[in-house]
């Protein structure tokens, strides 16, 4: 952009300026999209619709190494693949455990607008809590099928000799896990509550996704 500028006594100067953007958002969801290249981006794309798409939210490491053949990026290697996995679950975007990856709570919660967005129909919420639930104990009546995490099962079902389904009356046929909260369990809590502002209140989740929608726009564009 070319500015003009009257210096007095008959004369002026143009001023060339350069615009620069400059991403100011604070927050992990928006650094992710700098942090990352645009096929590292598409592989947690994938990485993602295998984890939300499973029955059992889990994506095996074969799986996602197969997925690199449908990109439409430059194609990373087996070795680059299986270095960015080791690097997204280093900074806790996804969780590993013998060679499967799921989701992390970070991942869950920081992403939660983009995966309410983007799997609208594929994702289901923790019957209890409301949150968005992968892993987690599912109603076997097939006209039911909610679906309740793990704690929230324990914490329901505590001290019932019959646990019956909240939603059909159904008969709970899982075994229900000890409903155990240690002092480090409280602390991830309270950290949760004050890093991020998510508390289990669905309004505030939801003025939470409105808040966060704008800040999302670049990571949408390149992860789709």
């Amino acid at each position: 952009t070319v500015l003009s500028t009257s210096m007095g006594q008959g004369r002026s100067i143009s001023i060339a300026v350069k615009h620069t953007t400059v991403n100011m958002a604070e927050t992990d969801i928006t650094r992710m999209s700098s942090d990352y290249a645009d096929n590292e981006l598409e592989l947690f794309r994938k990485t993602m619709d295998l984890i939300v798409g499973s029955e059992n939210g889990k994506a095996s490491s074969t799986d996602i190494l197969n997925t690199t053949d449908s990109m439409t990026t430059k194609k990373l290697k087996k070795s680059e693949t299986e270095h960015l996995l080791s690097r997204l679950v280093h900074d806790k975007w996804l969780s590993e455990k013998r060679g499967e990856y799921t989701l992390s709570t970070r991942c869950i919660i920081e992403m939660e607008p983009y995966i309410r967005t983007m799997y609208q129909d594929q994702f289901k919420e923790c019957h209890i809590c409301r949150n968005i639930a992968f892993q987690c104990q599912i109603c076997e009546n097939p006209t039911c099928g909610i679906k309740i995490h793990n704690p929230c099962v324990a914490r329901y079902f505590k001290g019932r000799s019959e646990p019956r389904c909240p939603a059909c009356d159904d008969f709970w046929p899982h075994e229900i896990p000890a409903h155990m909260r240690s002092p480090s369990s409280q602390q991830v809590s309270i950290n949760r509550t004050v890093s991020t502002g998510i508390t289990s209140s669905p309004t505030r989740r939801s003025e939470m996704a409105r808040e966060s929608r704008s800040t999302l726009v670049g990571l949408w564009s390149c992860l789709k």
